[in-house]
């Protein structure tokens, strides 16, 4: 017997298109949701996501501080109480957009809860969305990993106290989320490190979280054996100045291998920032005219970025699933990938593995790989099969509606 199509309502505090995973998920969770007969919603602070045309999308706009600046707000802004809060959070170091959204979230959501079964939060996991949970609406919430990891790295990574700081208090979020994770009735996560990391981070009972991975556009991202590739080219997608995305621990390898492989060269899907470290590192080991960036990527253009290329990396220090890594296998690239957090169980046999910071053992597998075609093609093949036997959005999708309707059943 079939049951009658959900009302779906999925949010995300930013959910910005090309860089991040966050709006890559919404983006295709959403469109597999409508695929199997699901009404959905997706609302979202900006940046907004690219979302398919039967999609709806409702904005709640913010000042988008960190996208503009401060000198982008106009007097008359500051006459909106949650504006003036992102304005003075900014002014003084802080990042206040998960609860900002939060609160308009509520709000909206309560003006228009008949119209939806079911919200499912993607990561903000603020006090508004709590409160809809305690209003009676059954609520869903994807924490992919908990952002306490990122400010020990990022703090491990920082000398000068000053900054050591301003990270503290740019983080000062988790507080909240902390509080408001250990309520949730119902969490999933992307992978069982994850899992375990927000039980013990955050304290969440591990009753409430269920691991359901993310999935991937097999017939989007796919080997494309027309496309020549060029045979000394790397790739990798990271935040360009994020400790946590390991790029440093990747152009130390890079510089390692300029010596034995004087053609190498790095394509990286990042947007670095100006003078920051990545500029200062490149610079240092003379790399400049070997790393080339691209940012702002359509997918059909990502595809290709991969097949043009001969090996794909991913140096991340801690990832709670390993996106890239993924897109980089369903698209038949050899793979070197660290083991930070859920990669070594993300990758498993699609890629070869090596220990996460570790940029001589990064340059030795990239050197064997650049060195043996039969093996590069081999890994091409086992991934290839891994990316579509183990992670798809339609999977996913299915999944996660067993879980809303088990859920509702007991509402």
């Amino acid at each position: 017997m079939s049951q009658k199509p959900l009302r779906i309502a999925l949010t995300g505090y930013r959910s910005a298109p090309f860089s991040g995973g966050q709006g890559v998920y919404l983006r295709y969770l959403s469109r597999a949701l409508a695929r199997a007969g699901h009404q959905v919603t997706v609302i979202s602070g900006p940046p907004y996501p690219h979302l398919d045309d039967d999609i709806r999308l409702v904005e709640l706009p913010s000042l988008d501080l960190y996208q503009h600046g401060l000198k982008s707000v106009k007097l008359r802004q500051l006459f909106d109480k949650l504006s003036r809060i992102e304005w003075l959070s900014k002014l003084t170091g802080g990042f206040v957009e998960p609860w900002t959204f939060g609160e308009r979230l509520r709000k909206w959501v309560l003006d228009h809860r008949d119209e939806f079964d079911i919200v499912h939060d993607n990561q903000s996991i603020a006090d508004g969305v709590l409160d809809l949970q305690r209003a009676g609406i059954p609520v869903v919430t994807t924490i992919h990993h908990p952002i306490t990891r990122d400010l020990r790295l990022a703090l491990d990574s920082e000398s000068a106290w000053y900054m050591r700081a301003l990270l503290r208090r740019w983080h000062s979020f988790l507080g909240m989320q902390g509080h408001v994770a250990r309520q949730l009735s119902s969490i999933v996560t992307v992978s069982s490190l994850s899992r375990k990391d927000i039980i013990a981070d955050f304290g969440v009972q591990p009753g409430v979280i269920r691991v359901l991975h993310n999935g991937v556009d097999t017939t989007l991202f796919r080997p494309q054996p027309e496309v020549s590739r060029r045979p000394y080219q790397l790739m990798a997608t990271a935040s360009a100045d994020a400790p946590l995305k390991g790029l440093q621990v990747l152009l130390r390898a890079l510089g390692r291998l300029v010596n034995d492989f004087p053609e190498v060269e790095l394509l990286l899907v990042a947007k670095p920032r100006p003078g920051g470290d990545t500029e200062k590192l490149i610079a240092k080991l003379q790399l400049a005219s070997r790393v080339h960036f691209v940012s702002d990527v359509e997918d059909s253009a990502m595809v290709r970025h991969y097949a043009e290329s001969t090996i794909a990396v991913v140096p991340s220090l801690y990832e709670g699933f390993g996106l890239p890594a993924v897109e980089a296998m369903a698209c038949g690239m050899p793979l070197v990938s660290s083991d930070g957090g859920a990669l070594a169980e993300v990758v498993a046999d699609g890629g070869v593995l090596v220990p996460a910071g570790d940029d001589e053992a990064l340059a030795r597998e990239i050197a064997v790989l650049l060195r043996d075609s039969d093996r590069r093609m081999e890994l091409a093949r086992i991934a290839r099969h891994r990316a579509e036997s183990n992670f798809s959005w339609d999977v996913c999708a299915a999944t996660l509606v067993d879980h809303y309707r088990e859920l509702l059943s007991k509402c």
